[in-house]
């Protein structure tokens, strides 16, 4: 596989026993690992995030600047950290939006995940969709501080839609749900495949 342009890696891991606690330590060695990358040149910023009920750790490493990755580079911190915690994957992301929120200067409590895989063909209008109505939408919501979508290189599904937001309640709002039930929204929804939402408790914010 091809080099791709990488604005951040993900790195998915399951807790072991103990529930969250280890949670800064592990956070704490990755930033240690990174010290012997491939790319110690550029700058990297960690934003973690922990669900409790699946003990689910999803660990973005965003870069200062876009860079020209090989899967390599996310194969070799799998090595480095393999033995840290089990179901272990690292993923290049591509950044196709960012979006400040409504709530941009509240500090962000929640990390809200879409994932999923278009139906074949789809992909041109999904995106078109979440690029120029749906993201930038749901980001006006009072709640949302910042709205992100990316394209998975790596392990899948191909797009990471992401949301920070103040409160879990800010998904059941009238004006969130009004995003959400347009008729381009109710036409694109049934062509996802592979669905996965997930909420998680942000843990560490990256400076942007």
């Amino acid at each position: 596989m091809a080099a791709t342009p990488t604005d951040a890696l993900l790195v998915q891991a399951r807790l072991p026993a103990g529930g969250r606690a280890p949670l800064p330590q592990w956070l704490d060695h990755l930033r240690t690992a990174l010290q012997d990358s491939p790319w110690r040149d550029v700058s990297v910023q960690v934003h973690g995030a922990f669900n409790e009920a699946q003990s689910l750790v999803y660990a973005y490493l965003h870069l200062d600047k876009r860079t020209s990755l090989e899967p390599s580079v996310a194969a070799w911190l799998e090595t480095k950290l393999e033995n840290s915690w089990s179901e272990l994957r690292v993923s290049r992301l591509e950044q196709m939006l960012d979006k400040r929120g409504a709530s941009a200067t509240t500090p962000a409590v929640f990390h809200y995940v879409v994932e999923m895989d278009p139906e074949t063909g789809w992909m041109p209008e999904l995106s078109s969709w979440y690029d120029t109505e749906h993201m930038p939408g749901l980001a006006l919501v009072p709640g949302c501080v910042r709205a992100s979508r990316y394209v998975n290189h790596d392990h899948g599904p191909l797009s990471l839609a992401c949301y920070d937001l103040v409160t879990q309640e800010t998904l059941g709002s009238p004006p969130w749900l009004a995003i959400r039930e347009t008729e381009w929204s109710s036409r694109m929804r049934p062509r996802f495949t592979n669905t996965i939402r997930t909420m998680f408790d942000l843990m560490t914010k990256a400076n942007r």
